[in-house]
């Protein structure tokens, strides 16, 4: 009867422990989305309003204009690096859209009415697709195209696309996190996938020529 209890005290304790940690972030989360979007420049709402909107034709239009450029140089290498691309797209699209109906997070203009929507938003919150999108794009390129030119460049656009999510009021930062998280992962998991497909084909190729 002793251990029952001690282990019910314990339980209870983890519980208290988890409600006020996840309360505590919670505050943490609005208290900085309410300094970057209530007093935020509105003059620049345009601006990030553009910004954000570069989210999803950019992640599709790199892929496909990558792939155009392989046909027209009729190069198969250009070709696998924009179907690459196009994989870590998808990957990322299930991963965001699995999450968001599974968590189901409300808008933060839903749940606290002093924070501004300045832009147009549908689904869930949590977590972020335009910044997820933003960051799977500038990770795939940058681990398609190693080169700083093309790093730097990546992921400032991604960082302000995720900035931007906040400074108009439609995401929460743990939001944009998570997204950014994601978006990177997905890139990274499908580059693993990638590498690791390409070598046992290499050596199934190269286990063919031998026994000829």
């Amino acid at each position: 009867m002793k251990n029952r209890n001690t282990v019910f005290a314990k339980v209870n304790l983890i519980v208290l422990l988890f409600c006020m940690t996840f309360v505590n972030a919670q505050n943490i989360d609005i208290n900085i989305l309410r300094d970057i979007n209530i007093d935020r420049n509105k003059n620049l709402d345009p601006t990030f309003k553009f910004v954000t909107n570069t989210a999803v034709p950019i992640s599709i239009s790199t892929p496909i204009i990558i792939y155009s450029v392989g046909l027209i140089k009729k190069d198969s290498s250009i070709k696998k690096q924009a179907v690459f691309l196009g994989e870590t797209f998808l990957v990322n699209a299930f991963v965001t859209i699995a999450l968001k109906h599974t968590i189901k997070r409300n808008r933060p203009f839903e749940t606290y009415p002093d924070i501004d929507q300045a832009a147009s938003s549908l689904g869930r919150s949590f977590p972020s697709g335009h910044t997820s999108l933003a960051f799977t794009t500038a990770t795939s390129l940058s681990l398609a195209y190693p080169k700083w030119f093309v790093i730097a460049p990546s992921f400032v656009w991604a960082s302000t696309v995720g900035y931007s999510r906040m400074h108009l009021g439609v995401h929460y930062p743990s939001d944009v996190l998570a997204g950014a998280v994601i978006g990177s992962g997905s890139a990274y998991l499908s580059y693993k996938v990638n590498k690791w497909i390409n070598k046992k084909t290499y050596k199934k190729d190269n286990k063919g020529t031998d026994i000829q």
